[in-house]
């Protein structure tokens, strides 16, 4: 195991957090195991306990490790890793990381669309009618994000609750209403959750959270989804391409 070095302008703290980060990586501590206690990271390293707790908790605020009260802090599961280079669905992606995915409709309402969906959307006045479609999504049994969507109804006007249960939106574009889905423009942003995604989330109030806002759009230019996604920043990992 390397040694901190003391001489160095990187905190103590900073050095432990980064290699306990390369033994987990290394697979030396593996999903599950537990972590070495405070008592024996500070005797290893010569360390004090503060130091030793900033960087166990910083890993913790990183999702890496969690803690639970009364046995200890332990490595959690990777987190599932989300890319953008092509447009697929949520039990698609996370079930490519080898992880359970399960979805739960919340609710499924027909309603006016709002003048920002409604642009979005390119909806003439007489088409605002849309499908609100909000969803929570697990991984591995834990709640991992929520979602608004809304869809026209003048494009999809036989879509209902009963034929998306238990199946992609984005499958179901493509086989029953032979839609030839093309590519998405995403925002992400850092938000503070409210209390009723808190409450879906499994969080605290006011947990900072990643929002994904999402126009998903149908060969050739054909806008067919409006979407907001909540996602807990701990639980998730989004990967990017780019060309050079």
């Amino acid at each position: 195991m390397p040694r901190l070095d003391r001489e160095s302008p990187v905190p103590l703290y900073y050095q432990l957090k980064e290699v306990l980060q390369a033994l987990i990586d290394d697979g030396a501590l593996a999903p599950g195991d537990p972590v070495p206690s405070e008592r024996d990271i500070c005797e290893r390293f010569s360390i004090s306990r503060m130091t030793a707790s900033k960087a166990v908790s910083a890993l913790v605020d990183e999702g890496v490790l969690y803690r639970e009260k009364g046995r200890g802090t332990f490595v959690a599961s990777p987190k599932p890793t989300c890319t953008s280079s092509c447009l697929t669905g949520f039990s698609d992606n996370i079930r490519a990381a080898g992880l359970e995915a399960r979805t739960a409709i919340l609710s499924f309402a027909e309603e006016e669309a709002s003048r920002t969906i409604g642009e979005a959307l390119l909806l003439s006045p007489q088409e605002r009618t849309v499908f609100n479609i909000l969803r929570l999504r697990y991984v591995e049994g834990e709640p991992f994000s929520l979602e608004n969507a809304w869809v026209p109804r003048c494009r999809f006007p036989s879509l209902s609750r009963e034929l998306l249960e238990g199946r992609s939106l984005y499958v179901l574009m493509r086989e029953h209403f032979a839609m030839r889905l093309s590519h998405a423009r995403q925002t992400i942003e850092p938000v503070l959750c409210s209390d009723f995604e808190a409450a879906q989330l499994d969080l605290e109030p006011a947990t900072p959270v990643l929002l994904f806002r999402r126009v998903a759009y149908a060969e050739p230019e054909t806008p067919v989804e409006y979407s907001k996604c909540v996602y807990r920043g701990k639980r998730f990992r989004y990967e990017i391409s780019f060309g050079i």
